[in-house]
């Protein structure tokens, strides 16, 4: 799900996004930094992002940790709210550079829960961001992604697809969870079927709340 691990930035002395409690991965951020560190900066709460924050916040000598909101500035960094794979995420803006968090990845797309996150709030984030004159993702997880409209577009369409084909699905009659995934993930490894599982729970969610459900659907989908 993280791919290689959590990427953690340093700009200008701050730090974003120092991932879990690892004291190794502290110690190496310290050591990138100088050991001077101005303070701690967080896309989200989800702890491969944020669970090192204190610890190393006390190790650089209790500097503040912040996870801004919608418009806020801290150290460098001007906050844009992006919720959808959680309900707390932003991006921090550094000029055309933006920390994208679990906006997106290096590689693949982003797992979307419902009750940690919302389908429908992930697509207006993308658009969000799409909206803006990027000149690069630093995403959570993965590598740069250096033409940032072409990719937010591909997670977008990627997204309508697989709403296409659920509904799709749905005029056809399935209703059971095997049945969608069969009908709408058809091309989802094995090992990434309990994700697309998820990612289908999503969907219904969303599609639910635009209500574009058909009749009879089982409540266990979409709960």
């Amino acid at each position: 799900m993280t791919l290689d691990g959590t990427n953690t930035y340093l700009v200008a002395g701050w730090v974003v996004d120092p991932g879990p409690a690892h004291e190794g991965h502290q110690s190496a951020i310290l050591a990138a930094a100088g050991n001077r560190i101005e303070g701690v900066a967080l896309t989200h709460s989800h702890p491969d992002h944020s669970a090192g924050a204190a610890p190393l916040a006390r190790r650089a000598g209790n500097v503040p940790v912040v996870m801004p909101r919608d418009g806020e500035e801290v150290g460098p960094f001007r906050a844009v709210a992006t919720p959808g794979h959680a309900l707390d995420h932003v991006c921090l803006l550094l000029g055309r550079i933006c920390m994208a968090g679990d906006v997106v990845m290096g590689e693949g797309s982003v797992l979307i829960t419902p009750g940690e996150g919302a389908l429908s709030a992930y697509l207006d984030s993308l658009r969000r961001l799409r909206a803006l004159d990027l000149e690069l993702l630093c995403p959570g997880h993965g590598s740069y992604i250096r033409h940032p409209q072409a990719k937010l577009d591909e997670y977008l369409a990627h997204r309508l697809e697989r709403e296409r084909m659920l509904l799709e699905a749905l005029e056809a009659g399935a209703r059971t969870e095997d049945a969608l995934l069969k009908r709408a993930w058809a091309d989802a490894p094995a090992a990434l079927r309990p994700a697309a599982a998820v990612t289908l729970r999503a969907h219904l969610e969303k599609l639910a709340g635009e209500g574009r459900l058909p009749e009879g659907l089982e409540a266990g989908l979409v709960e």
